[in-house]
């Protein structure tokens, strides 16, 4: 009687490990299935962008998607100078920058001792004369004041222009001519330079002001409707995609390159600016 009530429990408890196994069992092969079965997740990664407003950050909404497809995430950080994004990226604040073209850049490298890159043109932005008072360049009088930007090269881009008018003749030998390279103004037009955001703000305190186009755009003014005057389309001021140098080949700056310059953003420029902004890609 002893021997069998033993054996009755010693049956009954090796019945209740192998139920408490199979269980886990059971449940071990139900995770794992599920596991198997769950969507599989891509890990997301960050980049951050700076930019200007017009064009530059709406450029940079519009990739949002197409970046999201690759796994990226853009954040945009937007900056009304033309200083600040490039301090920025240098102290690794940014991952990238867009607003600015090449003479800008290789002038900011040289003056604060950088080492930032360009990566990718994206488009070109016409620079335009504008005045609130005259309605072409040949209504301009003797001592007029026309004010550009302060910077060199874009100071050196709006003289070009005037020079291209037949306003002013400027050294031949200098690369970033300013306006003491002036050699000829036959109307003896002054020149006032100023930072280029606020040139719109200013123009009217001058006769006329040579402005930046994402600047223009700002301010409401339309290149092709409102310039009295306007760059060639074949100008090299291509805005371009800037990083840090040695980041040039991370697969996030790639992504974006990608992004930038695809047919989706070819065809947003084209509809969106009507030909005041060229893709040049």
């Amino acid at each position: 009687m002893f021997k069998t009530a033993v054996l009755s429990k010693l049956t009954l408890g090796a019945l209740v490990v192998a139920a408490v196994f199979s269980g886990c069992d059971s449940k071990t092969e139900s995770n794992q299935n599920a596991a198997a079965n769950a969507p599989e997740t891509k890990s997301v990664e960050k980049v951050i962008v700076g930019a200007t407003p017009e064009p530059h950050a709406l450029i940079l909404e519009q990739i949002k998607p197409l970046l999201a497809k690759d796994g990226v995430e853009i954040e945009i950080k937007e900056f009304t100078d033309y200083v600040t994004p490039n301090k920025s990226l240098d102290d690794g604040s940014l991952d990238a920058n867009f607003f600015q073209h090449k003479p800008y850049l290789d002038s900011f490298n040289k003056e604060h001792k950088t080492n930032l890159v360009s990566v990718a043109g994206i488009h070109i932005e016409p620079m335009g004369v504008y005045s609130q008072s005259i309605k072409s360049l040949e209504e301009l009088k003797e001592g007029d004041l026309i004010s550009l930007p302060n910077d060199p090269s874009n100071g050196a881009r709006a003289l070009r222009i005037l020079e291209k008018n037949g306003l002013i003749t400027l050294k031949g030998d200098v690369e970033l001519a300013s306006v003491q390279d002036i050699v000829e103004n036959p109307k003896q037009l002054q020149f006032k330079e100023m930072d280029a955001p606020q040139l719109a703000r200013a123009l009217g305190d001058v006769t006329a002001s040579v402005i930046n186009t994402n600047f223009a755009l700002l301010a409401g003014l339309n290149p092709l409707n409102d310039a009295i005057a306007i760059e060639d389309k074949d100008s090299p001021y291509v805005n371009i995609l800037v990083v840090k140098a040695g980041n040039e080949n991370q697969p996030n700056i790639q992504k974006l390159i990608k992004a930038l310059q695809s047919e989706e953003i070819k065809q947003f420029i084209t509809d969106q600016y009507k030909g005041a902004i060229l893709p040049s890609f």
